[in-house]
């Protein structure tokens, strides 16, 4: 790809600019393996300053290895809950415990016992160990791969599999040895900051000379687009039931398995977190989630509830496109449910909750308003 004299131009053109304009991050600042692999974790798939308030809150609770690793859970869930994706904080707290017991505490220096961990892929395993002790290992992700793709005009899918390894046989070429930490900090900082999905910003890219997707004046158009998985709709209605307290009910987390955790499976919708009864609808909604209540509430079988629509919701999980349908529910009391939380609908966030479940109570609270106005 490029001679030796060539190579060490990029090189020192790349560090260069990164040291002088990488953004100043929390994490940094630090070289703390736990820290590292945190922000890691929580950036996948999320905005840096979504995760920014997260990650400082999550630190301040969780300080370390082992204080994550005895936690329960659903503190865990909660401190993480905004921020989605929650197969990530389980799997953390899963790896925290396994670095507990094997690896004294400490983040493994092996990539093949950092591999074994849970939630930790071959990307997140060469970012941890490469920033956090300096270990020759170059990081392949969306950022990195884009950046390679138009640097070596690289056309199609990149994330079929032989592109997909001819890039990361790339970006091990290009790694500078001596700093292999700050240099995938650079390429991804590069990816994320200048060469850009839209609009990539060549004129201020410190390694511009160098790429052949600009040469040929196909920068923009690289890499080329993926095939998305189709939408699928969803509907679901949730009872959000209310006391003359302001009290809700929550419901526990769900059992998910892969057999049954289709598109529309609920627990798959609602993250495994504490929700709203909440049903899956095909038919008219609020019949619908009548029936269901009467099977899940065999207590309550002879209540006559009054559903009240809390408008008509849209909320999006991967390829779902789901529509979220609340119903206000006023009850002398709640109803008695095994396992069952009650807290104060204008406070739910007291237990770990989804996004989809936190729209729900806000319709509810904005029905509520209405309702007294």
């Amino acid at each position: 790809m490029f001679n030796r004299r060539e190579l060490a131009t990029f090189r020192n053109q790349l560090l260069g600019w990164f040291r002088q304009f990488q953004r100043d991050l929390p994490w940094r600042r630090t070289k703390d393996p736990y820290r590292i692999w945190l922000s890691e974790i929580m950036l996948q798939q999320t905005r840096v300053a979504a995760v920014i308030p997260y990650y400082e809150r999550f630190l301040q609770r969780f300080p370390d290895v082992r204080s994550l690793a005895i936690a329960p859970q659903d503190e865990v869930l909660r401190l993480w809950s905004g921020l989605g994706y929650y197969s990530r904080p389980r799997n953390l707290q899963k790896a925290a415990q396994q670095i507990t017991a094997k690896h004294k505490g400490r983040f493994p220096t092996r990539l093949d016992d950092a591999l074994a961990l849970p939630g930790i892929g071959n990307y997140t395993a060469a970012a941890i160990l490469s920033i956090a002790y300096d270990e020759k290992q170059a990081v392949l992700d969306g950022n990195v791969a884009r950046v390679l793709a138009r640097l070596c005009a690289i056309r199609g899918d990149i994330r079929e599999p032989r592109r997909w390894q001819e890039l990361q046989e790339t970006a091990d070429t290009l790694l500078e040895q001596k700093s292999p930490g700050d240099w995938n900090q650079a390429m991804m900082e590069l990816g994320a900051t200048l060469c850009t999905p839209k609009s990539p910003q060549c004129l201020l890219c410190p390694v511009a000379q160098f790429c052949e997707g600009r040469r040929q004046g196909i920068a923009e158009s690289l890499p080329g687009k993926r095939k998305k998985r189709a939408t699928v709709e969803v509907a679901l209605a949730a009872a959000v039931f209310t006391d003359g307290k302001g009290q809700t009910l929550l419901l526990p987390p769900p059992k998910s398995t892969r057999e049954n955790a289709s598109a529309d499976h609920v627990p798959t919708l609602v993250s495994r977190m504490w929700h709203f009864p909440t049903f899956s609808v095909a038919g008219e909604p609020g019949k619908d989630l009548i029936a269901f209540l009467r099977k899940e509430l065999p207590e309550e079988q002879n209540c006559n509830w009054e559903l009240v629509p809390a408008g008509k919701l849209r909320h999006a999980v991967t390829y779902r496109a789901i529509t979220l349908l609340p119903f206000l529910i006023e009850v002398k009391n709640l109803p008695r449910v095994s396992g069952a939380k009650r807290v104060p609908l204008t406070d739910i966030s007291s237990l770990p909750v989804s996004n989809l479940t936190r729209k729900v109570a806000q319709a509810a609270l904005a029905a509520v308003a209405s309702a007294k106005s």
